[in-house]
Parts: structure tokens; sequence; C-alpha cells
């Protein structure tokens, strides 16, 4: 806890910055059109791929004993994967209401 703590201080700027950016992306988000969402969709998993390989890389990197960089990735990891399995989801059931559905005899 006391590493937390130290982190913490150690970095506040940063985590300014991270607390302004999740209010300008809940913003900028919510004022994104019905029509935009798909093709956003499709960025979104893709940067989410990328956030998964960098976590999985920084994770091999992270030595054993430091237990908040660790769990910090991890997170990280879940989150993006969580990203990516839900962002497919929401796009595979949009397209599909785009299909042409078979006629009734």
């Amino acid at each position: 806890m006391e590493q937390l703590i130290q982190y913490l201080s150690d970095n506040q700027q940063e985590f300014y910055v991270f607390i302004l950016a999740v209010f300008v992306g809940i913003e900028v988000i919510s004022k994104v059109p019905t029509v935009l969402h798909t093709p956003l969709m499709s960025g979104s998993n893709a940067l989410s791929g990328v956030v998964i390989v960098g976590s999985i890389l920084v994770l091999g990197k992270t030595s054993p004993e430091n237990y908040v960089a660790l769990s910090l990735g991890f997170l990280a990891v879940l989150l993006a994967t969580l990203n990516v399995v839900g962002g497919f989801a929401v796009t595979n059931r949009m397209l599909e209401m785009f299909k042409k559905k078979p006629a009734k005899k």
C-alpha cells in the first residue's frame, strides 16, 4: 500500500491528465451520431488490440516483486480484452440489421 501511495504522489500530474482525458473522452463519445458508431467501434477495437499487445509486453518485462505494475498490467489486459469482445459483438449485431431477411413462404 505504501508503494501505491508513493507512486500516486510521484505521478500526480499524470493522474490529473488521465482524469481530464476520461471526462473529455466521455464528452466526445456521447456526441457521436449513431451512423458513425460502427466505424468508431472498429477503430476502438484496433486500438484495444494494440493496448492488449503492449500490456502483455510490459507485463513480461515487469519484475515479479512489483505488484502495482503487475496489477495495473493485468487490469489493462482484462479491460482491453473486454472492449474488443464487446466491440465485435456490438458491431456484428449492428451489421445483422442491414442483412436482408429471408422471405416467408
